[in-house]
């Protein structure tokens, strides 16, 4: 073989090598291409699959349910209830007579506001409290538990799907919206007499509503104990006893304190409405009053939330 042919295949050889040499270089480069990608895909899929959320608790997804079930039947009762006094007569006999009575008492008795030298209602909520305690409180809490006893609608309702106290709380609030009726219907007098259709002077306000949010305190903590007394018997005539005898007492026994000295002294003015009640009738907001008359109004309600749960087991 000659020198030339010698030499053409030592560089077929060589190409041959070469072209090797590159294509493992290509499939060297294409193998780390592909895992940069698988790498990248892995990636984009590990940032894509994200924890999943946890789901709430039991307790927090039926919370929303329960206010809302609780809010509907409590609306329902309270309505039921309300609307129940001004189905009947007694609403309206009360509030007119205690109207008319106010009326009496602010315009005549002796001598009236004319004797009065200032524009004050003051002579009105002397009377308006004591009459609230013996007449009105007792007249629209005596039939709230003590009728459905008596009718024996009392064991449907607790074995309706409401709560003890949604129908507890109901039936409170629905007499004590109709008190709240009558005690802003006291409002009737000075827009009367110092706004519209008389202007006979100046009118102090501040004294006048301090005294209305006494008397709603004072006829809320009273309903309650009207409730309490109404689910304890049949009968409505001793549930209204009761609790008018139970209102005066506590109304009526700030007077035994300018006789009573000392400790003794202390105790019944801290029990007596009439001397809790005296600062709002000076235009006075006394927060140990307003501590009072709620601690007196939860302390009824739960008593009688008790008595309706303790019957539910008999």
């Amino acid at each position: 073989m000659s020198d030339k042919a010698k030499k053409e295949e030592d560089e077929k050889k060589k190409k041959l090598a070469e072209e090797g040499d590159d294509e493992e270089e290509d499939t060297t480069s294409e193998g780390e291409d592909e895992g940069d990608e698988g790498d990248e895909e892995d990636g984009d899929d590990a940032a894509d699959e994200k924890p999943a959320a946890k789901a709430p608790p039991v307790a927090a997804r039926e919370a929303p349910k329960v206010s809302a079930s609780f809010a509907r039947n409590l609306w329902t009762i309270t309505k039921r209830e309300f609307a129940g006094y001004f189905n009947s007569a007694l609403a309206y006999i009360v509030i007119s007579a205690s109207m008319v009575l106010f009326g009496l008492y602010f315009f005549f008795y002796q001598g009236g506001i004319w004797q009065v030298d200032r524009a004050s209602m003051s002579r009105m909520f002397d009377f308006v409290p004591a009459w609230i305690c013996f007449l009105t409180i007792p007249l629209f809490t005596m039939r709230a538990m003590s009728e459905e006893k008596r009718l024996g609608t009392i064991e449907l309702l607790i074995t309706l799907p409401v709560r003890d106290s949604e129908v507890v709380l109901g039936k409170y609030l629905g007499a004590l919206g109709v008190l709240v009726v009558q005690i802003a219907l006291l409002a009737i007098y000075p827009i009367a007499m110092f706004k519209f259709p008389w202007n006979m002077g100046a009118f102090d306000w501040g004294p006048f509503w301090s005294s209305m949010f006494g008397l709603f305190l004072m006829g809320a903590a009273g309903i309650a104990i009207g409730m309490l007394y109404s689910g304890m018997t049949e009968s409505q005539i001793v549930s209204y006893f009761a609790t008018a005898s139970t209102l005066l007492i506590l109304f009526f026994i700030g007077s035994l304190v300018q006789f009573v000295k000392g400790w003794p002294g202390e105790v019944i003015s801290f029990f007596s409405f009439q001397t809790r009640y005296e600062p709002f009738s000076r235009g006075l907001i006394d927060t140990r009053a307003v501590v009072y008359f709620v601690s007196v109004t939860v302390l009824c309600l739960l008593e009688s939330f008790r008595q309706l749960e303790g019957r539910r087991w008999r």
